[in-house]
């Protein structure tokens, strides 16, 4: 970059800067008292106790279930669409979309053989739906969808997994995933081997709960506050936001691929242990 350039775009960085300065000065009014404390926009963040959606008139609703089903839906369709009208046009030597697309799969794909080498065809497909869930349902916050609220004021809805009860959906769930599949591959063995780690739903919904929560509260915090409302709030959200849908989707898939393969791992069985010795032991003493 030329000396003139570097120039300019500091000059226009500058103006930009004092403008924000300006307009936050401009619209601060010293006398202006917040509706909610700090503490209760913190609190209700977490636990969703005053703020509710009406589901179609039928109950009241964290919001976190109605992001649930929109992030549901449009996983869906977007599947369909991609099923219908983009995969029949693949090509030997993929575009860009068709690049990525097959990139995603083949590294859930590579993780699940990695640690189930033995039985990964369905282990690939719950990590690519867990995981593709988790990561889109944590961008969505990013698209502000906003909803009225039982109160009739406006809120914009959060990742779904941010709810402790979506959290704890998704836990169980995998755990459940395990049990089945311990059960059926390897029977009362596989299932109690994955009944053992009672645990587990625990952590894996608490893991969620947390991270996902923690840059929602970080946002509110930085927002809550007139001098941090302008800029910095959407630089906080956007990075801690693509960070937990990278990260959490990625750790989530690892654990359930690696308990996965604990679970349905074959042994064999002592008969044919003892088989075999037998084998080697005749074969030992026709030689000599």
């Amino acid at each position: 970059m030329s000396k003139k350039r570097l120039i300019i775009s500091a000059v226009i960085f500058a103006i930009v800067i004092a403008g924000l300065l300006v307009g936050i000065f401009l619209t601060n009014n010293p006398n202006h008292v917040e509706e909610e404390s700090i503490q209760e926009v913190m609190k209700d963040a977490v636990l969703h106790e005053h703020v509710k959606i009406s589901l179609f008139g039928l109950k009241d609703v964290n919001p976190g279930l109605i992001a649930g089903f929109i992030v549901t839906g449009i996983m869906l369709t977007f599947a369909i669409i991609v099923r219908i009208f983009v995969i029949p046009r693949f090509t030997l030597i993929p575009g860009k979309f068709q690049l990525i697309l097959e990139t995603a799969v083949g590294l859930f794909d590579g993780t699940a053989k990695g640690n189930s080498p033995h039985k990964y065809k369905l282990l690939r497909l719950y990590m690519f739906v867990a995981g593709s869930y988790i990561f889109v349902g944590t961008l969505f916050e990013l698209l502000g969808v906003q909803a009225i609220s039982t109160t009739g004021k406006p809120i914009s809805l959060g990742a779904p997994l941010s709810d402790i009860n979506g959290a704890i959906m998704m836990g169980c769930t995998t755990y459940l995933f395990l049990l089945i599949n311990g059960l059926v591959v390897n029977k009362a063995k596989g299932f109690f081997g994955v009944l053992k780690d009672f645990s587990l739903p625990i952590s894996m919904s608490l893991r969620l709960f947390g991270a996902l929560l923690s840059g929602a509260l970080v946002t509110e915090l930085v927002y809550y506050y007139t001098l941090t409302r302008f800029i910095i709030p959407v630089l906080v959200g956007i990075a801690f936001t693509v960070l937990h849908a990278l990260i959490q989707a990625y750790v989530l898939t690892m654990l359930v691929s690696i308990f996965y393969g604990e679970a349905t791992e074959v042994h064999e069985k002592k008969e044919k242990v003892k088989k075999d010795k037998k084998n080697k032991k005749e074969l030992s003493s026709e030689v000599a």
